[in-house]
């Protein structure tokens, strides 16, 4: 198992518990509000970092332009459309939709940059984007009543949106690829990344962008759980995606990272009080066994 196959299931890890953290913060905020706020946040956490390893000095103008693009499309654009589909479907139906970036990441790592693999780990592969699927589309009971599971506005713009979160996140990752094959440093990037894309909501917001204002004023509570959920899924789990890209394709690592719905699995039992429909059991068993596929090499 090569080390950035860890690093990418450790994206999964750290993307499954700000899923499930985001839920209460983002339907408090609104999407725009929520990103703009967890944004700012972890600018300041990564910047702190960047200032105290003097990691600055390995970007030059290149390297800033070509992830401040990757931020840009990845985290603004795909973010944004990502808790606003799950302030209307849920994290776990959202999560779904989200899952197919691997499917993008993987067309377009074959497209543009030429990546191939082999007939074990395109099996693999296929197993395991069709285990995350199974386990989400039938990982609901039929009588389920709590909140996180129920219809909120349309449910296909929710659709559209989560599948728009999921492209703009395989471009980004495409985009940052060549950069990150330069082993810069990853924190650094992701400082770039995020500072661009929190610059851009603070446009919108000045601009007057009626959806970029808060539903509802913000509370101590809910910016603690904002920047919980930043340090987490963005500050740790998007510089691990960073460094597999150093060496790992950018299809293999999406697939790898794709597997964050499954592991809400146990997180929203946690948080439900009851276990996931065998549906979500027989789905995870394929995906675990797809995933030992892809590593086993």
């Amino acid at each position: 198992m090569a080390p950035y196959d860890l690093f990418a299931l450790g994206a999964a890890a750290c993307w499954a518990l700000g899923s499930v953290m985001s839920v209460m913060p983002s339907r408090h905020l609104g999407a725009f509000a929520f990103t703009r706020w967890r944004m700012l946040m972890v600018a300041f956490m990564l910047w702190a970092v960047v200032a105290l390893k003097g990691s600055w000095h390995s970007f030059d103008a290149h390297a800033w332009g070509v992830m401040g693009l990757s931020g840009l499309i990845g985290i603004f654009v795909g973010d944004t459309a990502l808790f606003a589909a799950m302030n209307r479907l849920g994290p776990r139906r959202a999560g779904v939709l989200f899952a197919t970036h691997a499917a993008f990441s993987a067309a377009l790592g074959f497209v543009w940059l030429g990546e191939r693999m082999s007939l074990q780990a395109f099996l693999g592969a296929v197993m395991t984007l069709a285990g995350v699927m199974l386990a989400i589309v039938l990982g609901r009971h039929k009588d389920e009543t709590h909140a996180w599971e129920a219809d909120r506005g349309h449910v296909g713009l929710g659709v559209a949106l989560a599948l728009v979160a999921a492209l703009c996140q395989a471009v980004g990752s495409l985009i940052a690829k060549p950069v990150m094959a330069m082993q810069v440093d990853p924190v650094m990037a992701s400082a770039v990344r995020v500072t661009v894309a929190t610059c851009a909501h603070f446009v919108l917001l000045a601009a007057g962008f009626k959806a970029a204002r808060a539903h509802t004023p913000p509370t101590l509570r809910v910016l603690v759980q904002t920047g919980l959920n930043g340090f987490v899924a963005m500050g740790i789990g998007m510089t691990l995606v960073l460094l597999a890209l150093e060496k790992g394709d950018v299809g293999m690592v999406a697939i790898l990272s794709s597997i964050s719905p499954i592991l809400v699995l146990p997180l929203l039992w946690f948080q439900l009080k009851r276990a996931p429909a065998l549906g979500a059991w027989v789905g995870a068993t394929l995906t675990v066994a797809g995933t030992a596929l892809i590593l086993w090499r």
